[in-house]
């Protein structure tokens, strides 16, 4: 392990050079949700594709409705039009069509009555109010006009999105493959959550905390295990999964100590480094290619470091993967309302709690103890992470810092 420390921009980096985004599949809509699209789509064709009906009512003339404002105007009803009607009947002078929102505006009508400005006729409508030329009306092309872009290639496909793609006819869709990603813990000292926990045994919490954060990242987990500090089955592990993945995030087994087991496989291979980090927590990283091409990231094990980890350096290289920007994050400026003193030269990532209105929000420390590497515990009530820069004297009451909030 180098003793230059790498700035957090120069990891980060190294990181992002590793991958570029996975191939791209046609997918059915209705399988979409989360997926980034990797086309751009556009309607074939005018939104709404006719004038019709934005109100349950009556389709008139205007010009019959003139004296409604003095007393009621009696029209004759010649058809009654549910939406998704393909009558198209004539209203004459002196007619109106009963009409449901979203059917078709009937020739001859140039205005819609609301049903509550009427007496509900089925043979003959009262109608109580004037209508002006043009009320209620959704006009062809209103929303979009054939050509017209609908989704841009490179967004996170959600709910809206989804339904926008539905409305101008589209079934499938070209999307980015997700993600595969093998996450790996290590250390003899972690057994699965539930086990009973014989002297200097833990829970094996990285394991939920790292797939969980890669699905919520929209990556696909294929495989999850834990290895204690066994370089030999740490081996057969990774060579395994070489060329079976997009990439491997393992936790544990990167810093100095004497059973740092997956620096011991590791370093050395070409293109494989272990380095230090300034930032904290998470110092120790390393990084490097498996057999077959396959990107590795190795993330301290210490819970709260790997979670940072993640967020700092694993999130981005999934974002490349998906064909996204992994500079597109937004970062929320807020208002500090505690103090504390973060480490010497090193940028520090502080979980904290969010709060006060989005136009001055406000964090606060999740935890007394504030970023230290073993409080898991903590970041169940974190909303997200502060950016202290690397140099900052002290964070005090009423400064503004930099958040990344927690997806």
């Amino acid at each position: 392990m180098s003793d230059v420390m790498r700035t957090v921009a120069e990891h980060r980096r190294a990181a992002l050079d590793l991958v570029a985004p996975v191939p791209t599949e046609t997918v059915p809509l209705g399988d979409a949700l989360g997926r980034v699209l990797a086309e751009d789509i556009t309607s074939g064709t005018d939104l709404p594709r006719w004038d019709n009906s934005a109100m349950d009512g009556y389709a008139v003339r205007a010009a019959d409705t003139t004296d409604a404002g003095n007393r009621p105007v009696l029209l004759r009803v010649v058809a009654d039009l549910p939406a998704g009607s393909a009558e198209n009947p004539a209203v004459l002078s002196g007619t109106a069509a009963r009409i449901m929102t979203g059917a078709p505006l009937p020739r001859g009508a140039d205005a819609i009555v609301p049903v509550e400005e009427t007496d509900g006729g089925t043979a003959v409508v009262r109608v109580l109010r004037p209508a002006a030329a043009g009320a209620h009306i959704r006009r062809v092309g209103e929303d979009l006009r054939a050509g017209d872009p609908v989704v841009d290639a490179g967004v996170v496909l959600g709910p809206r999105q989804l339904a926008a793609i539905a409305s101008v006819g589209r079934d499938r869709v070209l999307v980015r493959c997700r993600a595969r990603v093998a996450v790996l813990s290590t250390g003899t000292e972690l057994v699965a959550p539930g086990s009973a926990l014989r002297q200097g045994q833990i829970p094996d919490s990285n394991s939920l905390l790292l797939a969980s954060a890669v699905r919520a990242a929209g990556g696909e987990v294929t495989s999850i295990a834990s290895v204690g500090d066994d370089p030999a089955a740490l081996r057969r592990l990774l060579d395994g999964l070489a060329g079976t993945v997009d990439l491997v995030v393992t936790s544990g087994g990167v810093s100095m100590g004497a059973y740092e087991v997956v620096r011991q496989v590791l370093e050395g291979r070409p293109g494989t480094a272990f380095v230090r980090v300034a930032m904290q927590p998470g110092k120790p990283q390393g990084l490097g290619v498996l057999g077959g091409g396959t990107p590795i990231l190795c993330l301290p094990g210490n819970p709260v470091s790997a979670y940072v980890s993640f967020e700092v350096f694993v999130r981005p290289v999934l974002d490349r993967l998906a064909g996204l920007d992994p500079d597109a994050r937004p970062v929320l400026r807020a208002t500090v309302d505690d103090s504390w003193t973060p480490p010497s030269g090193r940028a520090q990532y502080m979980p904290v709690v969010i709060s006060g209105p989005s136009s001055d929000p406000r964090v606060r420390r999740a935890v007394p103890g504030g970023s230290g590497s073993h409080l898991v515990a903590g970041l169940a009530r974190a909303d997200g992470l502060a950016i202290v820069p690397a140099g900052t004297p002290a964070v005090r009451a009423g400064d503004h810092i930099d958040v990344l909030r927690s997806v």
